[in-house]
Protein backbone atom coordinates (compact mmCIF):
# COMPACT_ATOMS: atom_id res chain seq x y z
CA UNK A 1 0.00 0.00 0.00
CA UNK A 2 2.66 2.04 0.91
CA UNK A 3 4.69 1.49 -1.88
CA UNK A 4 1.41 2.50 -4.39
CA UNK A 5 1.45 5.71 -2.37
CA UNK A 6 4.89 6.60 -2.84
CA UNK A 7 4.49 5.81 -6.54
CA UNK A 8 1.78 8.22 -7.24
CA UNK A 9 3.33 10.83 -5.66
CA UNK A 10 6.24 10.30 -7.29
CA UNK A 11 4.30 11.06 -10.71
CA UNK A 12 2.66 13.99 -9.37
CA UNK A 13 5.40 15.51 -8.57
CA UNK A 14 6.46 15.39 -12.03
CA UNK A 15 3.68 17.35 -12.88
CA UNK A 16 3.48 21.48 -13.56
CA UNK A 17 1.73 23.45 -11.67
CA UNK A 18 -0.98 25.89 -13.27
CA UNK A 19 -1.70 29.22 -12.11
CA UNK A 20 -5.41 28.45 -13.18
CA UNK A 21 -6.03 25.03 -11.42
CA UNK A 22 -8.64 22.90 -13.60
CA UNK A 23 -11.67 22.48 -11.47
CA UNK A 24 -14.51 20.76 -14.04
CA UNK A 25 -14.70 17.34 -12.46
CA UNK A 26 -14.05 14.79 -15.11
CA UNK A 27 -15.68 11.48 -14.85
CA UNK A 28 -14.66 9.50 -18.04
CA UNK A 29 -10.97 9.38 -16.08
CA UNK A 30 -10.40 6.87 -13.75
CA UNK A 31 -8.11 6.49 -10.99
CA UNK A 32 -5.40 6.00 -12.78
CA UNK A 33 -6.45 9.37 -15.27
CA UNK A 34 -7.21 6.84 -18.56
CA UNK A 35 -10.64 7.47 -20.46
CA UNK A 36 -12.97 5.17 -19.86
CA UNK A 37 -15.30 6.02 -23.16
CA UNK A 38 -15.05 8.29 -25.95
CA UNK A 39 -17.36 10.90 -24.80
CA UNK A 40 -16.85 14.16 -26.09
CA UNK A 41 -18.53 17.92 -24.90
CA UNK A 42 -19.72 21.15 -26.93
CA UNK A 43 -19.21 19.16 -30.37
CA UNK A 44 -22.66 18.63 -31.67
CA UNK A 45 -21.16 16.64 -35.12
CA UNK A 46 -19.96 13.65 -32.78
CA UNK A 47 -21.99 10.79 -31.64
CA UNK A 48 -23.95 10.69 -35.02
CA UNK A 49 -24.87 13.99 -35.18
CA UNK A 50 -23.35 14.02 -38.67
CA UNK A 51 -24.67 11.39 -39.73
CA UNK A 52 -27.81 12.61 -39.10
CA UNK A 53 -27.41 15.78 -40.83
CA UNK A 54 -26.31 13.84 -43.90
CA UNK A 55 -29.41 11.60 -43.88
CA UNK A 56 -31.81 14.33 -43.00
CA UNK A 57 -30.26 16.61 -46.16
CA UNK A 58 -30.50 13.38 -48.47
CA UNK A 59 -33.95 13.09 -48.07
CA UNK A 60 -34.60 16.60 -48.77
CA UNK A 61 -33.06 16.65 -51.77
CA UNK A 62 -34.67 13.11 -52.94
CA UNK A 63 -37.92 14.85 -52.11
CA UNK A 64 -36.94 18.07 -54.26
CA UNK A 65 -36.03 15.78 -57.28
CA UNK A 66 -39.38 13.39 -57.31
CA UNK A 67 -41.55 16.71 -57.46
CA UNK A 68 -39.43 18.09 -59.70
CA UNK A 69 -39.79 15.12 -62.22
CA UNK A 70 -43.38 15.57 -61.67
CA UNK A 71 -43.19 18.88 -62.56
CA UNK A 72 -41.34 17.86 -65.73
CA UNK A 73 -43.98 15.54 -66.63
CA UNK A 74 -47.02 17.64 -66.06
CA UNK A 75 -45.16 20.61 -68.39
CA UNK A 76 -44.38 17.86 -71.33
CA UNK A 77 -48.25 16.75 -70.89
CA UNK A 78 -49.38 20.69 -71.55
CA UNK A 79 -46.97 21.05 -74.56
CA UNK A 80 -48.71 17.97 -75.75
CA UNK A 81 -51.97 18.95 -74.89
CA UNK A 82 -51.84 22.25 -76.21
CA UNK A 83 -50.12 20.97 -79.53
CA UNK A 84 -53.27 18.87 -80.04
CA UNK A 85 -55.61 21.44 -79.31
CA UNK A 86 -54.18 23.85 -81.53
CA UNK A 87 -54.45 21.14 -84.42
CA UNK A 88 -57.78 20.83 -83.59
CA UNK A 89 -58.30 24.40 -83.94
CA UNK A 90 -57.22 24.29 -87.37
CA UNK A 91 -59.23 21.34 -88.75
CA UNK A 92 -62.53 23.47 -87.26
CA UNK A 93 -61.35 26.45 -89.23
CA UNK A 94 -60.73 24.39 -92.34
CA UNK A 95 -64.49 22.57 -92.13
CA UNK A 96 -66.28 25.58 -90.71
CA UNK A 97 -64.86 27.61 -94.37
CA UNK A 98 -66.39 24.45 -95.90
CA UNK A 99 -69.29 24.55 -94.07
CA UNK A 100 -69.60 28.49 -95.01
CA UNK A 101 -68.99 28.07 -98.95
CA UNK A 102 -71.75 24.98 -98.72
CA UNK A 103 -74.19 27.63 -97.02
CA UNK A 104 -73.55 29.77 -99.99
CA UNK A 105 -73.70 27.82 -102.82
CA UNK A 106 -77.28 26.27 -101.26
CA UNK A 107 -79.06 29.19 -99.53
CA UNK A 108 -81.45 30.54 -101.94
CA UNK A 109 -83.29 26.94 -103.12
CA UNK A 110 -84.11 25.71 -98.87
CA UNK A 111 -85.50 28.72 -97.15
CA UNK A 112 -88.85 27.45 -97.77
CA UNK A 113 -87.75 23.77 -96.30
CA UNK A 114 -86.15 25.99 -93.44
CA UNK A 115 -89.25 27.73 -93.08
CA UNK A 116 -91.73 25.32 -92.80
CA UNK A 117 -89.42 23.46 -90.43
CA UNK A 118 -89.35 26.73 -88.51
CA UNK A 119 -93.12 26.69 -88.67
CA UNK A 120 -93.76 23.38 -87.09
CA UNK A 121 -91.06 23.84 -84.49
CA UNK A 122 -92.78 27.46 -83.45
CA UNK A 123 -96.68 25.67 -83.06
CA UNK A 124 -95.40 23.43 -80.69
CA UNK A 125 -93.56 25.85 -78.67
CA UNK A 126 -96.79 28.32 -78.07
CA UNK A 127 -98.36 24.78 -77.53
CA UNK A 128 -95.84 24.17 -74.63
CA UNK A 129 -95.98 28.06 -73.19
CA UNK A 130 -99.84 27.96 -73.10
CA UNK A 131 -98.61 25.62 -69.84
CA UNK A 132 -97.79 28.78 -68.27
CA UNK A 133 -96.17 26.94 -64.83
CA UNK A 134 -94.21 24.45 -65.91
CA UNK A 135 -90.81 23.71 -66.04
CA UNK A 136 -90.91 23.58 -70.21
CA UNK A 137 -92.21 26.24 -70.51
CA UNK A 138 -89.56 28.38 -68.61
CA UNK A 139 -87.24 26.28 -70.56
CA UNK A 140 -88.61 27.73 -73.84
CA UNK A 141 -88.61 31.35 -72.77
CA UNK A 142 -84.92 30.62 -71.72
CA UNK A 143 -83.65 29.42 -74.91
CA UNK A 144 -85.84 32.13 -76.86
CA UNK A 145 -83.34 34.77 -74.69
CA UNK A 146 -80.74 36.45 -76.61
CA UNK A 147 -78.38 36.45 -73.69
CA UNK A 148 -77.90 32.66 -72.60
CA UNK A 149 -78.51 31.94 -69.08
CA UNK A 150 -76.07 29.91 -67.30
CA UNK A 151 -78.78 27.61 -66.63
CA UNK A 152 -78.75 26.67 -70.71
CA UNK A 153 -74.90 25.30 -70.69
CA UNK A 154 -75.85 22.25 -69.60
CA UNK A 155 -79.63 22.14 -70.51
CA UNK A 156 -80.55 20.49 -73.90
CA UNK A 157 -84.01 21.24 -73.90
CA UNK A 158 -87.81 19.96 -73.75
CA UNK A 159 -88.03 16.10 -75.47
CA UNK A 160 -90.78 17.20 -77.52
CA UNK A 161 -88.51 19.26 -79.51
CA UNK A 162 -85.72 17.23 -79.45
CA UNK A 163 -86.98 15.40 -82.68
CA UNK A 164 -88.89 15.94 -85.60
CA UNK A 165 -90.79 13.07 -87.73
CA UNK A 166 -92.16 12.86 -91.02
CA UNK A 167 -95.67 12.12 -90.75
CA UNK A 168 -98.64 13.86 -88.99
CA UNK A 169 -100.19 10.11 -87.17
CA UNK A 170 -96.33 8.58 -86.25
CA UNK A 171 -96.11 12.47 -84.37
CA UNK A 172 -99.60 11.87 -83.16
CA UNK A 173 -99.08 7.86 -81.86
CA UNK A 174 -95.36 8.65 -80.59
CA UNK A 175 -96.17 11.51 -78.89
CA UNK A 176 -99.62 9.72 -76.94
CA UNK A 177 -97.15 6.49 -76.20
CA UNK A 178 -94.56 8.77 -73.78
CA UNK A 179 -97.54 10.54 -72.58
CA UNK A 180 -97.50 14.67 -71.80
CA UNK A 181 -95.23 14.33 -69.06
CA UNK A 182 -92.42 12.83 -70.53
CA UNK A 183 -93.05 14.83 -73.95
CA UNK A 184 -92.38 17.84 -71.35
CA UNK A 185 -89.76 16.42 -69.48
CA UNK A 186 -86.25 18.80 -69.19
CA UNK A 187 -83.53 17.06 -70.52
CA UNK A 188 -79.94 17.87 -68.96
CA UNK A 189 -76.28 16.85 -70.12
CA UNK A 190 -75.05 16.04 -66.64
CA UNK A 191 -75.64 15.87 -63.06
CA UNK A 192 -74.75 18.96 -61.99
CA UNK A 193 -77.08 20.20 -64.23
CA UNK A 194 -80.25 18.50 -62.86
CA UNK A 195 -78.87 19.36 -59.42
CA UNK A 196 -78.64 23.33 -60.41
CA UNK A 197 -82.49 23.27 -61.54
CA UNK A 198 -83.37 22.84 -57.93
CA UNK A 199 -81.72 24.08 -54.59
CA UNK A 200 -82.69 22.91 -51.15
CA UNK A 201 -82.34 24.51 -47.89
CA UNK A 202 -81.43 22.93 -44.54
CA UNK A 203 -84.68 21.33 -43.72
CA UNK A 204 -84.98 19.46 -47.12
CA UNK A 205 -87.56 22.10 -48.22
CA UNK A 206 -87.38 23.72 -52.17
CA UNK A 207 -85.43 27.18 -52.28
CA UNK A 208 -87.93 29.00 -54.33
CA UNK A 209 -85.78 31.82 -55.11
CA UNK A 210 -82.79 29.74 -56.90
CA UNK A 211 -82.64 27.60 -59.63
CA UNK A 212 -85.53 26.79 -62.72
CA UNK A 213 -88.17 28.16 -59.68
CA UNK A 214 -86.17 31.52 -58.90
CA UNK A 215 -86.21 32.06 -62.74
CA UNK A 216 -90.06 30.88 -63.06
CA UNK A 217 -91.11 33.39 -60.18
CA UNK A 218 -88.99 36.11 -62.08
CA UNK A 219 -90.69 35.81 -65.42
CA UNK A 220 -93.91 35.62 -63.62
CA UNK A 221 -94.21 31.59 -64.43
CA UNK A 222 -93.86 30.26 -60.58
CA UNK A 223 -93.61 26.64 -60.74
CA UNK A 224 -96.28 25.17 -59.25
CA UNK A 225 -96.46 21.02 -59.88
CA UNK A 226 -93.27 18.54 -60.40
CA UNK A 227 -91.80 17.82 -63.14
CA UNK A 228 -89.20 15.30 -65.30
CA UNK A 229 -85.70 15.68 -65.59
CA UNK A 230 -83.84 13.39 -67.76
CA UNK A 231 -79.92 13.15 -67.61
CA UNK A 232 -78.80 11.87 -70.23
CA UNK A 233 -74.77 10.96 -68.46
CA UNK A 234 -77.29 8.74 -66.05
CA UNK A 235 -79.31 7.34 -68.93
CA UNK A 236 -77.44 3.84 -70.36
CA UNK A 237 -76.95 3.89 -74.06
CA UNK A 238 -77.48 1.66 -76.94
CA UNK A 239 -74.40 -0.49 -76.88
CA UNK A 240 -74.94 -2.35 -80.54
CA UNK A 241 -73.96 -0.54 -84.16
CA UNK A 242 -75.48 1.93 -86.35
CA UNK A 243 -76.49 1.65 -89.56
CA UNK A 244 -73.58 2.27 -91.85
CA UNK A 245 -73.11 5.19 -94.22
CA UNK A 246 -76.89 6.75 -92.51
CA UNK A 247 -76.42 10.39 -91.80
CA UNK A 248 -78.82 10.07 -88.90
CA UNK A 249 -77.04 7.39 -87.71
CA UNK A 250 -79.76 5.11 -87.04
CA UNK A 251 -79.30 1.78 -85.29
CA UNK A 252 -78.99 -1.34 -86.54
CA UNK A 253 -81.27 -3.27 -84.40
CA UNK A 254 -82.45 -6.76 -85.90
CA UNK A 255 -86.19 -6.55 -87.70
CA UNK A 256 -88.63 -8.87 -86.25
CA UNK A 257 -88.97 -11.89 -88.01
CA UNK A 258 -90.67 -15.18 -88.10
CA UNK A 259 -89.61 -18.40 -88.21
CA UNK A 260 -89.95 -18.72 -91.85
CA UNK A 261 -87.38 -14.93 -91.79
CA UNK A 262 -90.37 -12.82 -93.20
CA UNK A 263 -91.00 -10.17 -91.88
CA UNK A 264 -94.20 -9.64 -90.48
CA UNK A 265 -96.67 -7.76 -92.34
CA UNK A 266 -97.14 -3.42 -91.77
CA UNK A 267 -94.24 -3.77 -89.51
CA UNK A 268 -92.87 0.06 -90.61
CA UNK A 269 -89.52 0.31 -88.08
CA UNK A 270 -88.55 0.70 -84.58
CA UNK A 271 -89.80 3.96 -83.45
CA UNK A 272 -86.24 5.16 -82.21
CA UNK A 273 -85.21 5.13 -85.99
CA UNK A 274 -88.08 7.14 -86.91
CA UNK A 275 -87.53 10.17 -84.93
CA UNK A 276 -85.23 12.65 -87.12
CA UNK A 277 -82.43 14.54 -84.94
CA UNK A 278 -80.63 17.87 -85.53
CA UNK A 279 -77.25 16.65 -87.01
CA UNK A 280 -75.98 19.06 -84.05
CA UNK A 281 -77.21 16.50 -81.47
CA UNK A 282 -76.11 13.40 -83.46
CA UNK A 283 -72.57 12.93 -81.63
CA UNK A 284 -70.58 13.83 -79.11
CA UNK A 285 -73.35 15.37 -76.72
CA UNK A 286 -72.28 13.53 -73.53
CA UNK A 287 -68.79 13.71 -72.14
CA UNK A 288 -68.71 9.88 -73.16
CA UNK A 289 -69.81 11.01 -76.96
CA UNK A 290 -73.13 9.62 -77.44
CA UNK A 291 -75.26 11.56 -79.27
CA UNK A 292 -79.66 11.67 -78.65
CA UNK A 293 -80.36 8.89 -80.50
CA UNK A 294 -78.56 6.20 -78.54
CA UNK A 295 -79.13 7.53 -75.22
CA UNK A 296 -82.49 10.17 -75.04
CA UNK A 297 -84.77 8.35 -77.47
CA UNK A 298 -83.48 4.61 -77.29
CA UNK A 299 -84.30 5.22 -73.37
CA UNK A 300 -87.55 6.11 -74.33
CA UNK A 301 -87.95 3.72 -76.97
CA UNK A 302 -85.99 1.00 -76.58
CA UNK A 303 -87.26 -1.43 -79.49
CA UNK A 304 -90.80 -0.29 -79.70
CA UNK A 305 -92.11 -1.15 -83.17
CA UNK A 306 -94.47 0.51 -85.56
CA UNK A 307 -97.13 -1.25 -87.22
CA UNK A 308 -99.03 0.53 -90.01
CA UNK A 309 -102.43 -0.52 -88.57
CA UNK A 310 -103.63 -1.99 -85.34
CA UNK A 311 -104.79 -5.51 -86.99
CA UNK A 312 -101.27 -5.74 -88.03
CA UNK A 313 -99.71 -5.03 -84.62
CA UNK A 314 -102.10 -7.59 -83.36
CA UNK A 315 -100.83 -10.49 -85.66
CA UNK A 316 -96.98 -9.63 -85.07
CA UNK A 317 -97.79 -9.98 -80.71
CA UNK A 318 -95.47 -13.24 -80.45
CA UNK A 319 -92.83 -10.41 -82.01
CA UNK A 320 -93.39 -7.50 -79.51
CA UNK A 321 -90.14 -7.42 -77.50
CA UNK A 322 -90.69 -3.93 -76.20
CA UNK A 323 -93.98 -2.79 -77.21
CA UNK A 324 -95.56 -1.54 -80.28
CA UNK A 325 -97.72 1.28 -82.15
CA UNK A 326 -99.75 1.46 -84.72
CA UNK A 327 -100.41 4.55 -86.98
CA UNK A 328 -104.12 3.93 -86.79
CA UNK A 329 -103.91 4.46 -82.58
CA UNK A 330 -103.26 1.22 -81.37
CA UNK A 331 -100.59 1.17 -78.56
CA UNK A 332 -99.24 -2.54 -76.66
CA UNK A 333 -96.41 -1.87 -74.17
CA UNK A 334 -94.31 -4.31 -72.98
CA UNK A 335 -95.40 -6.41 -70.52
CA UNK A 336 -98.22 -7.24 -72.63
CA UNK A 337 -99.76 -3.99 -71.08
CA UNK A 338 -102.25 -2.68 -74.07
CA UNK A 339 -103.94 1.45 -74.26
CA UNK A 340 -106.84 1.42 -75.34
CA UNK A 341 -109.64 3.89 -75.94
CA UNK A 342 -108.34 7.60 -77.48
CA UNK A 343 -107.81 11.03 -76.63
CA UNK A 344 -106.84 14.70 -77.87
CA UNK A 345 -102.92 14.98 -78.39
CA UNK A 346 -101.83 18.50 -77.73
CA UNK A 347 -98.07 18.29 -77.00
CA UNK A 348 -96.38 16.71 -80.74
CA UNK A 349 -93.32 15.92 -82.15
CA UNK A 350 -93.36 18.54 -84.73
CA UNK A 351 -92.78 17.66 -88.71
CA UNK A 352 -89.98 17.47 -90.86
CA UNK A 353 -90.15 19.36 -93.57
CA UNK A 354 -87.92 16.67 -95.72
CA UNK A 355 -84.11 17.31 -96.17
CA UNK A 356 -82.84 19.62 -97.61
CA UNK A 357 -81.05 19.86 -101.27
CA UNK A 358 -77.59 19.92 -100.27
CA UNK A 359 -74.32 17.85 -101.27
CA UNK A 360 -74.04 14.07 -100.07
CA UNK A 361 -71.12 14.62 -97.55
CA UNK A 362 -72.45 17.37 -95.86
CA UNK A 363 -74.03 15.83 -93.19
CA UNK A 364 -71.10 13.90 -92.84
CA UNK A 365 -68.87 16.88 -92.28
CA UNK A 366 -71.35 18.76 -89.99
CA UNK A 367 -71.18 15.63 -88.27
CA UNK A 368 -66.96 15.90 -88.50
CA UNK A 369 -67.60 18.90 -87.12
CA UNK A 370 -69.34 18.31 -84.03
CA UNK A 371 -66.88 15.23 -82.96
CA UNK A 372 -63.73 17.70 -83.58
CA UNK A 373 -65.49 20.35 -81.41
CA UNK A 374 -66.20 17.74 -78.79
CA UNK A 375 -62.33 16.49 -78.82
CA UNK A 376 -61.48 19.78 -78.45
CA UNK A 377 -63.26 20.69 -75.04
CA UNK A 378 -61.95 17.62 -73.83
CA UNK A 379 -58.66 18.69 -74.50
CA UNK A 380 -59.53 21.59 -72.40
CA UNK A 381 -60.25 20.26 -69.83
CA UNK A 382 -57.43 17.47 -69.72
CA UNK A 383 -55.28 20.74 -69.70
CA UNK A 384 -57.11 22.80 -67.05
CA UNK A 385 -56.48 19.49 -64.61
CA UNK A 386 -52.94 19.27 -66.38
CA UNK A 387 -52.07 22.95 -65.10
CA UNK A 388 -53.77 22.72 -61.27
CA UNK A 389 -51.77 19.69 -60.83
CA UNK A 390 -48.36 21.66 -62.12
CA UNK A 391 -49.42 24.66 -60.34
CA UNK A 392 -49.67 22.29 -56.87
CA UNK A 393 -46.61 20.70 -57.92
CA UNK A 394 -44.88 24.38 -57.61
CA UNK A 395 -46.33 24.68 -54.83
CA UNK A 396 -44.68 21.93 -52.98
CA UNK A 397 -41.68 22.47 -54.52
CA UNK A 398 -41.53 25.82 -53.23
CA UNK A 399 -41.91 24.30 -49.70
CA UNK A 400 -39.33 21.94 -49.88
CA UNK A 401 -36.76 24.60 -51.20
CA UNK A 402 -37.42 26.26 -48.14
CA UNK A 403 -37.36 23.74 -45.99
CA UNK A 404 -33.79 22.84 -47.65
CA UNK A 405 -32.38 25.73 -46.97
CA UNK A 406 -33.75 26.70 -43.49
CA UNK A 407 -31.86 22.98 -42.59
CA UNK A 408 -28.80 23.84 -44.55
CA UNK A 409 -28.44 27.43 -42.71
CA UNK A 410 -29.82 25.33 -39.12
CA UNK A 411 -27.02 22.69 -39.76
CA UNK A 412 -23.92 24.63 -40.70
CA UNK A 413 -24.03 26.47 -37.47
CA UNK A 414 -22.87 23.02 -36.18
CA UNK A 415 -19.85 22.62 -38.71
CA UNK A 416 -18.78 26.54 -38.40
CA UNK A 417 -19.47 26.61 -34.35
CA UNK A 418 -16.10 26.55 -32.20
CA UNK A 419 -15.71 23.59 -30.66
CA UNK A 420 -14.75 22.69 -26.81
CA UNK A 421 -12.01 20.87 -25.79
CA UNK A 422 -13.37 17.64 -24.92
CA UNK A 423 -13.78 16.80 -21.12
CA UNK A 424 -10.65 15.55 -19.84
CA UNK A 425 -8.17 17.55 -22.15
CA UNK A 426 -5.64 19.91 -20.31
CA UNK A 427 -6.38 23.11 -21.71
CA UNK A 428 -3.89 24.81 -20.13
CA UNK A 429 -0.21 24.93 -21.23
CA UNK A 430 2.68 23.42 -19.92
CA UNK A 431 5.36 25.01 -18.38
Amino acid sequence: MDGGHRRMSIDNDKLPISPKPLIVHDPSLNQGGQVNSPVFAGNPMQNGTAEAVICNSKKLEDAMQEIGLKIKHHEDNIKFLKAQKNRLDDSILDIRVALGKIHSATGTGSENQESSNGRNEEETIEKILRYNNSAAGICCKLKAQTTPHPLMKDLMGVVALLGKVDDNNLSRILSDYLGLETMLAVVCKTNDGVKALEIYDKEGSINKSSGLHGLGASIARPLDDRFVVICLGNLSPYAGEFIVDDPQRRLAIKKPRYLNEETPPGFLGFAVNMINIDPANLYCVTSTGHGLRETLFYSLFSRLQVYKTRADMLQALPLLTDGAVSLDGGIIKSGGVSVLGEREVEIKFPKSAGRLNLPENYFDTESRMKELKWKRARFVEDLQREQALLDHCKFNFEIKKQEFVKFLAHSSSYVTAPQSPAVGERSTPIS
